[in-house]
């Protein structure tokens, strides 16, 4: 199962960007995204941002992950 993260990009430098969630940091390539901007959210898959999501979609989704996380943990404690 292939995955997508929403993370926020902090810094930009031509086709690299700086992207994070929860205090992580990650180099990232732009090149498929080249319209991003500071503040966008992206779908980062790989080392690529493959995608701009709004703030409410990447918060949505981040909410659905951390609760597939705990489920997951507590069906690992049954």
């Amino acid at each position: 199962m292939c995955l997508a993260v929403p993370m926020k990009l902090v810094e930009r430098a031509e086709d690299l960007g700086v992207v994070e969630l929860d205090g992580v940091r990650r180099e990232v390539s732009l090149q498929l995204q080249p319209e991003v901007r500071l503040g966008d959210f992206v779908l980062v898959h790989a080392g690529y941002a493959i995608g701009i999501v709004d703030a409410a979609e990447a918060a949505e989704t981040l909410s659905l992950l951390r609760e597939m996380a705990m489920l997951e943990g507590a069906a690992g404690e049954a």
